[in-house]
């Protein structure tokens, strides 16, 4: 194998790491050559982040040793492993919004700031890879694109040689990927060693030279990413086969509207117009899509639907299956949600939206179903048989359905958080950023929910961050680019490069209602 010929940047021998009774990381050997970059993949809890935050100095392993360029170190601090050449960028950056790029870069730093020189570094660091910044701009005027372009800058400013990415395409266009990607090539024929955490094996395949595989904690086994293919990689990490196949099924009966929405425009509480004059139809039995770049207002747009969210003018209408309109705009949220128009909006705060950490499973369903009950004792049995069903259908993991939602991973308790919703038999059902975080097998299951949804004759409107996915789940797609309707097109025959372009408002007006 070429990689053998390489030299190691990391070896990683027998790292263990144990929270409490949890083994996140058991007895983990894996090496990380200069010059490459690699994919670490794995389900959701298989210690993927935990292995790199020890490798970050976040976490500090139990057993085990960590070797750089050959020499055995231990890393104690975040501090220790800049001193070391490692560099990590987190998926929620970690910037200082009022600040210049060239503030955030060079902050921490000792001594006198030199704000020119330091510019001038920035400069030549930009030119060498690729990157376009200005290192004069504020971040809060930056693109997310841009703001990760100054995350992965600080770190080699700070004379990284080892970049750890953790989903660096999430929220990017497939333009600003592709960008991305021809950066990190360049970075990666300099010698630089970077390794990638993603659930998009589309990527993986494009950009990676091998992949490192962990289930459970423990290192699988690698592969050299040309000699594999994404059902290999899948199964690899599941530990069995898996079906990787996104169906657009038909619906049960002919479309009809749903929720109708006419000009609707929205200014936030700081005064910023996040939606203006927004039109569209959501039939019913159909999977509408809604593209766009983070905060392009998909979310203003959801939780105004939902109640949740004044409005300056428009009008939104929910037409029920017997075909009798409503306007929903003035009812409070409890009402909309017991028409059958239900939101299940999976923030980064899992938590903080619409479950209570220290209730059960049990009891968080019941949340949903206890105003609906006729008689003064709570019925327990409804909402207890649904928490099984779910743990049960998405393989949520947990000892049992009386343990504390607080007490379970981030990407089991959105499991509970998306399969209640769509228990509940909405007739519109809202969904956003449902598989945030998920691994590959997860995703997949709550696909199937959202598609069955579909079956029924139920409307469903998608807000996800994987345009890939959108393509083939979505039987419409409605772009939307800085509060603007750019287009709606069809979902079988969209072409990936023009919604992306359209998210950006470089595409061409179009519509498909």
């Amino acid at each position: 194998m070429s990689e053998m010929k390489k030299e190691k940047a990391i070896e990683i021998k027998n790292l263990t790491k144990i929270f409490g009774t949890v083994k996140a990381n058991t007895n983990v050997t894996m090496d990380i050559y200069k010059g490459e970059i690699l994919a670490v993949l794995g389900e959701n809890g298989s210690g993927k982040t935990t292995l790199m935050n020890m490798l970050a100095g976040i976490y500090y392993p139990d057993e085990g040793q960590i070797f750089i360029n050959g020499k055995e170190v231990s890393i104690q601090s975040p501090r220790d492993a800049f001193d070391l050449g490692i560099g990590m960028v987190h998926q929620h950056f970690k910037l200082i919004d009022v600040l210049t790029a060239t503030e955030n870069i060079t902050l921490g730093e000792e001594g006198k700031l030199d704000i020119k020189n330091s510019a001038v570094k920035i400069k030549e660091i930009c030119d060498r890879y690729g990157f376009d910044v200005d290192p004069s701009k504020k971040i809060y005027n930056m693109s997310v694109s841009e703001k990760q372009t100054v995350e992965i800058v600080k770190v080699l400013y700070r004379g990284a040689d080892i970049l750890i990415l953790d989903e660096p395409t999430a929220v990017l266009t497939p333009q600003e990927t592709e960008k991305l990607f021809k950066v990190l090539r360049n970075m990666k024929a300099d010698g630089k060693s970077i390794i990638i955490i993603t659930h998009k094996l589309n990527e993986v395949q494009e950009i990676s030279d091998r992949v490192a595989v962990l289930r459970q904690g423990e290192y699988i086994g690698d592969m050299v990413t040309a000699d594999t293919n994404p059902q290999e990689m899948t199964d690899m990490m599941v530990g069995r086969k898996v079906v990787l196949n996104i169906e657009r099924p038909k619906a049960q009966k002919e479309p009809e509207p749903r929720i109708v929405v006419e000009n609707l425009s929205i200014t936030d509480k700081d005064g910023v117009q996040k939606l203006k004059d927004v039109s569209f139809i959501a039939n019913s039995g159909e999977i509408l899509g809604i593209a766009g770049i983070s905060g392009c207002g998909q979310k203003e747009l959801l939780e105004a639907i939902a109640g949740l969210q004044p409005v300056d003018s428009g009008s939104i209408t929910y037409i029920n299956p017997d075909g009798k309109g409503e306007e929903l705009i003035g009812l409070d949220p409890l009402k909309i949600s017991e028409l059958g128009v239900a939101l299940s909006f999976v923030p980064e705060d899992r938590l903080g939206m619409g479950l209570v950490g220290n209730m059960d499973l049990a009891d968080n369903m019941m949340l949903r179903s206890f105003r609906k009950n006729n008689t003064p004792f709570t019925d327990r049995k409804t909402p207890t048989d649904l928490a099984e069903q779910i743990v049960d259908t998405l393989e949520v993991k947990t000892p049992g359905i009386d343990t504390p939602v607080r007490k379970l991973s981030g990407g089991n308790v959105q499991k509970v958080l998306v399969g209640r919703e769509i228990a509940n038999s909405p007739s519109v059902l809202m969904t956003a950023y449902a598989v945030r975080g998920l691994d590959i097998n997860s995703s997949y299951a709550i696909y199937d929910l959202i598609n069955a949804q579909k079956v029924k004759g139920v409307a469903v409107i998608f807000v996800g961050e994987d345009l890939d996915v959108l393509l083939q789940l979505s039987d419409r797609i409605l772009v939307l680019c800085d509060g603007q309707v750019s287009g709606i097109v069809d979902g079988p025959t969209a072409d990936k490069n023009e919604v992306g372009m359209m998210m950006t408002k470089l595409g061409g007006e179009k519509n498909n209602e």
